[in-house]
């Protein structure tokens, strides 16, 4: 739990490379300095986590629910300090922090109630049948338990619930599995605020001292050797296409490959179809304006692409989506490199054959997104892939489709995304039901008349989606369901009653759901 230094005299702390994070409110670096982690140690973070791993994986749930909740105090101990450095670090408004800070506490909570309830080990037992022929059937007991000290990068766009302590870190912590959490460059001092919290919460609940460890580093060198070292034994990460590809890569290319669990965004495809557009189309450009320029569109569920079906209600549709662009002000997104990239990939969008532009928004300061909107054919945008690619900001493309066969081409022609929206009436969906299923195959979560900026925290959330969108589908990284990927199902075979683990004893101690002869039932065996 302690930062992560290893003694190396005078010499070797003066020649030690400093960070510092830059703020987008002043446009300046900001005067706290934070060490790069060496080599070395990173590697001794991984030894301390390994050790501590058999301890802190074989405790109760209540204890680990304990911790996770005093992680959420402590946070919330921290008070104006860690809402004001985080608007320093990000430009985000004190409102939009407010309500992260509660949804990391809140997801804290839920993952502590998981735990402490304890059926989440998903427990099966299939009792033994010595009479069985022509051979006789064993005792076999599974459950899920973790795999070991995980990775886990923290995200740019969200410094609160994507980063130290938030989902990623907090599902691990729940499932029994050590965090060793690389600070994202954009905001080490909320990071450093964070982990002082969840320090004192550890020492507060009797948690292992290196039960969570954090690393600063410069581009992806230290993540790498995070990745690459024997002991880690998977990976979460939040954020771009490349960066995420490049850690995945090496994560498969160790001699022992490991899962590394990466959500990279998507383009987050609406649909407009006729009548729904007949009928409200105005209303519907005007929300989906305010959904792809909020908080300058730096969210990984900005709707990136609208698809319409034209019909009746178009043309005020797209003048509704005109005026509303026209009045967006620009909002300032999180630093320097976001913002240039913004403007490449607006000009090089805006550049493509058959893009028109539709209207801008004021621009503002240098650091300020000027929201965008731009249209294309159905038949330009598929003989071009890059119009698929994100543009992270305030940008978003109408794909015009002039019938129902030009509409499924498009969707059909879809890569993998997070989210997917159907702006529609019921009565839209006659004879396209195959649109419905073409969108279930390309996304995680489907919305029906409504945006997909907002992911609930819930059970029932998938965060994640097919290739590209993230690196393994069948996994969500919002969610209690998050827990899964950090665990692995084993299988005990025959085992005395006293050497098997208390959620798969017969008598059932923890007194959790568990599935016996096919029966979800509480009662032991």
């Amino acid at each position: 739990m302690k930062d992560i230094t290893i003694p190396g005299g005078k010499d070797a702390e003066k020649a030690r490379k400093l960070m510092r994070a830059f703020s987008p409110l002043s446009g300046t670096e900001l005067k706290d300095e934070y060490p790069v982690t060496r080599s070395e140690e990173v590697q001794y973070a991984v030894e301390q986590a390994i050790a501590i791993f058999p301890v802190f994986s074989t405790m109760s749930g209540a204890q680990r629910a304990d911790f996770l909740e005093a992680i959420g105090d402590e946070i919330l101990a921290l008070g104006d300090d860690l809402i004001q450095r985080a608007m320093a670090e990000t430009g985000l408004p004190e409102s939009r922090l407010i309500g992260e800070r509660g949804r990391t506490i809140g997801q804290l909570g839920q993952f502590a109630a998981q735990i402490r309830d304890g059926s989440w080990v998903e427990a099966i037992l299939d009792p033994a049948d010595p009479d069985r022929k022509p051979f006789p059937k064993p005792d076999l007991r599974q459950m899920l338990l973790p795999m070991g000290p995980v990775a886990i990068f923290g995200a740019g766009n969200f410094p609160l619930a994507f980063s130290t302590a938030g989902g990623d870190t907090a599902s691990a912590l729940a499932s029994g599995c050590p965090v060793i959490l690389k600070a994202h460059e954009g905001h080490l001092g909320t990071n450093a605020l964070v982990s002082r919290a969840i320090r004192l919460a550890a020492k507060r609940t009797g948690m292992p001292e290196h039960v969570f460890q954090y690393v600063v580093g410069d581009g992806y060198i230290t993540g790498l050797e995070l990745v690459r070292h024997p002991g880690i034994k998977a990976g979460g990460f939040t954020g771009s296409f490349s960066g995420g590809k490049a850690l995945l890569e090496a994560a498969g290319k160790r001699p022992d490959p490991i899962p590394f669990f990466a959500e990279m965004g998507s383009t987050n495809p609406v649909v407009v179809l006729p009548k729904a557009m007949a009928s409200r189309g105005e209303v519907i450009g005007q929300q989906l304006v305010w959904s792809f320029t909020l908080n300058a569109g730096q969210f990984c569920t900005n709707p990136g692409l609208i698809i319409v079906r034209e019909g009746d209600g178009f043309d005020k549709m797209i003048k509704a989506m005109h005026d509303a662009v026209l009045d967006r002000q620009a909002e300032l997104m999180y630093g320097k490199g976001i913002r240039t990239n913004y403007d490449t990939r607006t000009r090089e969008m805006l550049h493509q054959k058959g893009v028109t532009l539709i209207g801008k928004g004021p621009d503002g300061g240098p650091l300020d997104g000027q929201a965008t909107l731009a249209r294309v054919n159905a038949v330009d945008f598929l003989i071009q892939p890059e119009l698929q690619h994100e543009v992270f900001g305030p940008f978003s493309l109408i794909v015009v489709c002039p019938d129902d066969a030009a509409l499924q081409q498009v969707l059909r022609s879809l890569g993998g995304q997070l989210t997917a929206t159907l702006m529609a009436e019921e009565e839209d969906m006659s004879g396209r039901e195959a649109f419905l299923a073409d969108l279930v195959n390309r996304c995680g979560r489907l919305v029906w008349n409504g945006v997909p900026t907002g992911v609930e925290v819930s059970p029932a959330m998938h965060h994640g989606g097919p290739w590209p969108a993230s690196s393994d589908s069948r996994f969500t990284s919002v969610g209690t369901q998050a827990i899964r990927r950090w665990v692995r199902p084993v299988s005990y075979q025959n085992l005395p009653e006293a050497l098997l683990p208390p959620a798969l004893q017969s008598h059932n101690p923890l007194r959790i759901w568990r599935r016996i002869s096919g029966e979800w039932t509480r009662a032991g065996m």
